[in-house]
């Protein structure tokens, strides 16, 4: 069996173990509910970025089209085929409630950083090195 030296730390961290208390472990969690719900706001976020990408790319094509096409337009599962004008002023309409969406989802999880980062703040002073809470 091989013993394992502690280091000066190592023995430093241990002899100042700090009692986790219910409001300690009450923000333990907040913090992990937080960070749960930043991954899947940035997965959001992703998703909205690249559907706003594909609709400024569709946009850009439809400019070359001629005034009287006719171009199919995607409404849920199916395809309907509405005059050119129509189809920009939907894909436009379309743009900017992703816009909206996104500008949403960004102020969301800059509340939620922001709320992280003081929780960090109050549990690395209680705790110091003995909490991890990288993520």
């Amino acid at each position: 069996m091989q013993r394992r030296m502690l280091t000066k730390e190592d023995e430093a961290a241990v002899g100042e173990e700090v009692e986790v208390r219910r409001e300690d472990q009450d923000k333990i969690n907040k913090f992990s509910r937080l960070h749960q719900k930043e991954l899947s706001i940035e997965e959001d976020l992703t998703v909205k970025n690249k559907e706003k990408e594909e609709i400024d790319d569709i946009t850009l094509e439809l400019e070359l089209a001629d005034e009287d096409d006719v171009v199919p337009y995607k409404v849920g599962d199916a395809f309907f085929h509405v005059p050119l004008p129509q189809a920009q002023e939907m894909l436009g309409i379309a743009g900017a409630k992703i816009e909206e969406d996104i500008t949403e989802l960004e102020d969301t999880l800059s509340t939620i950083r922001e709320e992280m980062t003081q929780l960090k703040v109050e549990l690395y002073a209680r705790f110091g090195r003995s909490i991890n809470l990288e993520t």
